[in-house]
């Protein structure tokens, strides 16, 4: 196999990630009250989050089908299949200021094997989100 892209021609990071929910105005109100941002870009089946460089897509299931078809959509009880990282300063101090924003933890604070403290929770679409440190 021949090698013809050069190495520079490669992504250096992701731009936009989307994630499929059922219930958009929630999701969108979560996103808001919880991470504190506003709706960068938003039509009636998507809003889009800046998180630095990153936009997180929230964009509706019934017109996500359209986009992966022939693939399938999963529902949210089909169990999670990703988890995406935030970096925090205190993990501990996070997760006091998330449960005064009505978060409910799933697992955390605590020390991993690996030498990282983290916390995560999961948005109403059943996102995993991780608070790391």
């Amino acid at each position: 196999m021949t090698d013809t892209a050069s190495t520079t021609s490669w992504p250096t990071g992701i731009s936009a990630i989307t994630l499929f929910v059922e219930d958009l105005d929630a999701t969108k109100r979560f996103y808001r009250e919880v991470f504190g941002l506003p709706v960068a870009l938003e039509d009636g089946n998507s809003a889009v989050f800046e998180f630095g460089n990153t936009m997180i897509n929230l964009l509706k299931a019934t017109a996500a089908r359209d986009l992966i078809a022939p693939a399938r959509i999963a529902q949210a009880e089909a169990g999670s299949r990703l988890q995406l990282t935030l970096p925090v300063d205190d993990v501990d101090a996070m997760c006091k200021e998330l449960a005064a924003r009505g978060v409910t933890l799933l697992n955390g604070p605590m020390d991993r094997p690996w030498g990282i403290r983290t916390a995560s929770f999961r948005d109403p679409g059943g996102h995993i989100w991780e608070i790391a440190r």
